[in-house]
């Protein structure tokens, strides 16, 4: 098959996976951050501190962490169909009773089992997007699936802060709680849409010819040709691996620092309305779309990328540290956060071209759920410290200079010690 006429199978591939899973991350990432909304009426409501916030949102990466590795081999078990609706249909439904969440302690047990239904989806995508493209276009595939963050954030954003003011006090609920329960429900829905619509894999594709199910295949196997497939026991001893997941754990403190924080950021600069804060939050989301497409895009072409995921953690860390600078000026403020989210989620879909450019068979399973699941510990690290660090100082900046530090030390160790790619 030529060049062009394979092009365009990839493309039929894309346009038949790429909405649906989109999608679906969207409705993901709205439902494990829309708390940082939700913070601005349930800490008045509830009388929760900062820390008390800080730990609740953190604690769904502890679930997260203990569920993710074994969530991901069974995946590989049972098939991502049943696997990936299993996951999304459980988390929309505890999402949506955080409603309920009155005290510390319910909102602690329910932002933990968020985590543990959650587990596996992410990596469970990753692993899943291996099976249909070859090294050499995944780093394009992942930063338009994971765009559904940025888009996350355009959207989630202004809807979060509409929620909030529109329905406050309908049916006796407060803003905040309509808000799980009105993000809640699209998740359960698409979880059952997974059911009918998803494939295994290549071979379970009806929708592809015979002749095109056979050139896809040939791709995966031509790819994976130099990769190693490791005995499980190898590979938790692999420095590599360990190397690449205290990587991801420094970029992904980045990333829950913004996701997070950053309606409290806006807030703080004096803008009070909560749907223009929701409305200016999505602006630095929607830069951060398009930065990520086009960087993934130029390291796909060149086939470079430590300098570009070491590029893109230096600008974040740079943005963090001017919002932090500038942080009672609007507009400054926002500019910085733009290029803080720009830099920040630009080095996701580079980061993960690494793991699975190195790692095929179980290996592929278990490490790209190993790396995400011991990076996303930041996830609970990151809101926790910030949100320690302003309860004892009365002010964010010193957690988000820490922040900022962990990016650019993510960057320094992939120039160091990631080997070329």
């Amino acid at each position: 098959m030529d060049k062009n006429s394979l092009d365009s199978l990839y493309g039929k591939v894309s346009l038949r996976l790429l909405p649906f899973l989109f999608l679906c991350y969207v409705a993901a990432y709205l439902d494990r951050v829309n708390v940082g909304f939700a913070k601005l009426g349930m800490q008045a409501d509830l009388q929760y501190s900062d820390t008390v916030y800080g730990l609740g949102a953190g604690i769904f990466f502890l679930g997260y962490f203990l569920f993710e590795v074994p969530s991901n081999l069974l995946m590989a078990k049972v098939g991502a169909r049943l696997w990936i609706a299993r996951i999304m249909i459980s988390w929309g439904l505890i999402s949506a009773a955080l409603l309920f969440a009155h005290s510390p302690a319910s909102f602690y047990l329910l932002r933990f089992l968020l985590g543990v239904a959650e587990a596996g989806f992410f990596p469970g995508i990753i692993l899943y997007l291996t099976y249909w493209y070859p090294a050499r276009r995944r780093a394009r595939i992942v930063a338009l699936f994971m765009s559904g963050v940025a888009v996350a954030g355009v959207v989630g954003g202004p809807l979060s802060g509409w929620i909030m003011r529109a329905f406050d006090g309908d049916a006796g609920l407060k803003g905040w709680q309509w808000l799980f329960l009105l993000e809640g429900v699209p998740s359960v829905l698409l979880g059952f849409w997974t059911l009918f619509y998803l494939d295994d894999g290549i071979r379970a594709a009806r929708w592809l010819s015979e002749d095109e199910k056979a050139q896809l295949e040939r791709g995966i196997r031509e790819d994976g040709a130099g990769k190693r497939s490791l005995p499980l026991g190898q590979l938790f001893a692999s420095g590599k691996v360990w190397l690449l997941a205290l990587v991801y754990f420094l970029f992904v403190m980045g990333l829950y620092g913004v996701s997070f924080w950053l309606p409290q950021l806006v807030r703080n600069t004096g803008v009070q309305d909560v749907l223009q804060v929701g409305l200016l939050t999505a602006i630095p989301y929607a830069v951060a779309a398009v930065a990520m497409i086009l960087a993934a895009r130029h390291s796909d072409r060149s086939g470079e990328r430590r300098w570009h995921a070491a590029i893109a953690a230096f600008l974040g860390a740079a943005g963090l540290a001017l919002c932090t600078l500038y942080g009672h000026d609007t507009l400054l403020a926002m500019l910085a956060l733009s290029v803080a989210t720009a830099g920040i989620l630009s080095t996701f879909p580079i980061f993960w071209s690494l793991p699975t450019g190195m790692l095929g068979g179980a290996a592929a399973a278990a490490g790209i759920a190993l790396i995400n699941s011991v990076g996303n510990l930041a996830g609970f690290v990151s809101p926790y410290l910030v949100g320690a660090i302003k309860d004892a100082t009365g002010s964010p900046a010193t957690g988000i200079y820490l922040v900022a530090a962990s990016l650019a030390l993510g960057g320094v160790l992939v120039l160091a010690g990631v080997r070329k790619a």
